[in-house]
């Protein structure tokens, strides 16, 4: 019954299904991507995997001379639970009723989305909500300094004061340094970490934090202290951590 109802998903357009059983077989591609023997016009490139964000999850059972199908659809971001059932008597096919029950849950899904799925803003949205947000205002000089470790090692490179001064720079701000002739009136600092996560074939997550905080140095005020955790993969290990951070 699972394989004829998920068969039927599969067939929906506005539905993707995930199957966890071919796993490896992405991930391998995933990794010739990244090893560099597979060209990059062809190679898979290295990127999250699609998680579930609905679970469907239901039991086939006989009430007197009725053969019950009955289905929960779960969201897994919002605990949201919608309930669904077929039913037929000992001349129904088990495929017709896998059939209907299908196209019952793929309605769930498709009309009720927005209770079953958190929105999920993108970086370029993101930024874009920022820009707007400014627009029109006479904003700040900036220095950005977060210091950044991976098992307890200072890096030479941090990618989180990078990736940062970049999103303040495509905002509009002026930055400033220690070699800079404007003085900033903001000060961005903090500390970033970097640990293995675990690996996967050839394939190596990093999970990071960045914890930072944003100073008024004219008052010496804190205008906001503030936190993030993040994953990166990759083949190599500092290469994850760096993409996490």
């Amino acid at each position: 019954m699972a394989t004829l109802i998920n068969a039927n998903l599969s067939a929906e357009p506005q539905i993707i299904t995930v199957e966890r059983a071919e796993l490896e077989k992405v991930l391998s591609e995933q990794e010739l991507g990244l090893s560099g023997t597979v060209s990059q016009d062809s190679a898979a490139k290295i990127g999250q995997l699609t998680g579930a964000k609905v679970l469907v999850t239901g039991r086939v059972f006989k009430a007197d001379d009725q053969t019950v199908i009955v289905a929960k659809v779960i969201g897994t971001e919002t605990s949201r639970v919608y309930g669904e059932m077929v039913q037929g008597g000992s001349s129904a096919r088990l495929i017709d009723l896998s059939s209907d029950l299908a196209k019952k849950i793929a309605t769930d899904i498709s009309e009720k989305s927005d209770t079953l799925v958190a929105k999920m803003e993108t970086r370029e949205e993101r930024v874009a909500k920022i820009k707007q947000a400014l627009a029109g205002k006479k904003l700040p000089v900036v220095s950005v300094k977060i210091n950044e470790q991976h098992f307890g090692r200072r890096v030479i490179d941090p990618a989180a004061q990078t990736e940062l001064s970049v999103i303040l720079q495509q905002c509009g701000f002026t930055l400033a340094d220690s070699d800079s002739t404007n003085k900033p009136a903001i000060e961005i600092s903090g500390d970033a970490f970097s640990a293995y996560g675990m690996q996967k074939g050839n394939l190596i997550s990093c999970k990071s934090r960045i914890e930072l905080k944003a100073r008024d140095v004219a008052s010496g005020n804190l205008l906001v202290v503030d936190r993030q955790t993040s994953v990166g993969v990759d083949i190599a290990e500092q290469t994850a951590a760096k993409a996490a951070l």
